[in-house]
């Protein structure tokens, strides 16, 4: 489903080349629940943007969904977005100005549903989130952990095949954070499949596989509690 090959990212400034990934090769089959993790600035984030089409790799191979996409332009990485990828942030990302309802409802509308379609898919995921009593509230009206399940209900609006995860309990209480990583489960039980940076230990082993990043590089993975060393000594 995804595989990249000797993926690198560079950022370059006048005075400054930062080297995010370097010689990154993951493998991620259909139906699987990964984390990722590793210390800030190891190239977590930049990994996720990469592997949900936000942006392009430096050079390598990175194949999504049966394309090689590293040097797609920015229209063709949206057209390859829509409706296969979901998204996930930390900071909910909910469009204050429109309900719980309108801003599950929005995805939709970018792919152009009929008001039908729109309506009953719209029900059976705010039903599936427990958010029916709150669909005609605001962003502002709600608590955190509501806010992430409303963000996590767009994400999965338009079943998505793969649904990208940054950091999405790291505005929530142990409670609310708990109760979002449950519904991820759920998700990944009925076959989505996962890819979520986390900075929790325990969050992290509601995966199948948790992949371990330091410098930019690929230095462990761990699976049903054994860890693979990939590179010289595990720095975890």
């Amino acid at each position: 489903m995804i595989e990249a090959k000797d993926l690198f990212k560079v950022y370059r400034t006048e005075e400054v080349e930062t080297t995010a990934l370097n010689k990154v090769n993951l493998k991620i089959e259909e139906g699987e629940f990964v984390s990722i993790m590793g210390p800030s600035g190891c190239g977590k984030s930049t990994m996720l943007n990469l592997l949900g089409l936000l942006d392009n790799p430096t050079s390598g191979e990175l194949w999504i969904l049966g394309e090689e996409v590293s040097k797609y332009k920015e229209r063709q990485r949206t057209n390859l977005r829509k409706g296969n990828l979901g998204f996930v942030f930390q900071s909910f990302n909910l469009i204050d100005e429109l309900t719980v309802y309108e801003n599950i409802e929005l995805p939709l509308l970018y792919l152009g549903k009929s008001d039908y379609k729109r309506g009953k898919k719209v029900m059976e995921v705010l039903e599936k989130m427990q958010l029916v009593p709150r669909k005609n509230h605001f962003p502002q009206q709600l608590s955190g952990g509501q806010q992430q399940r409303v963000a996590v209900a767009r994400a999965v609006v338009t079943n998505p095949k793969i649904i990208l995860a940054d950091e999405p309990t790291g505005n929530l209480d142990s409670k609310h954070g708990e109760e979002v990583m449950d519904m991820m489960k759920k998700l990944h039980d009925e076959g989505t499949t996962i890819i979520m940076v986390t900075h929790s230990p325990s969050y992290a082993e509601y995966g199948d596989r948790i992949v371990h990043l330091f410098d930019g590089q690929i230095v462990s993975q761990s699976m049903n509690g054994s860890v693979k060393s990939i590179k010289g000594k595990v720095r975890i």
